[in-house]
């Protein structure tokens, strides 16, 4: 038996990541990035990146990506920011999404501070 939160073989911690990426994309997110986060913290494993345009658009975001992934056997634990929605976190536990607005984006630096993860920028087309 596995843990709803775990992922499966088919839905795999290095596979997750790419799908969430995707999922953020599918609702026309910016600046999609995967960061490789396992050599440097135990916090989590990755953290998914991007921005959103508007209020609406990030909600969108985060519902898609919780609703997709659920079908898909990974529930999330936990979200943040739901509320005011300029920094909107899901939580996967080992995998992190974060949707930032622009002005979150440009304010926090998050990218910066985990410039030392393994950084993926991912465009309309992943490739692995």
């Amino acid at each position: 038996m596995t843990d709803k939160n775990t992922p499966t073989e088919q839905n795999s911690s290095d596979t997750v990541p790419h799908r969430i990426a995707a999922l953020m994309l599918e609702k026309k997110a910016l600046n999609v990035k995967i960061i490789d986060v396992r050599e440097i913290t135990t916090l989590t494993d990755f953290f998914v990146l991007c921005i959103s345009e508007s209020e609406p658009q990030t909600r969108a975001i985060a519902d898609h990506i919780n609703l997709e992934m659920k079908k898909e056997g990974v529930e999330s634990w936990h979200i943040e920011g739901y509320q005011h929605l300029d920094w909107v976190l899901v939580d996967f536990v080992n995998i992190v999404a974060h949707i930032f607005s622009k002005e979150a984006w440009d304010y926090y630096e998050f990218e910066r501070l985990w410039a030392d993860g393994k950084i993926i920028e991912v465009k309309d087309k992943i490739e692995r």
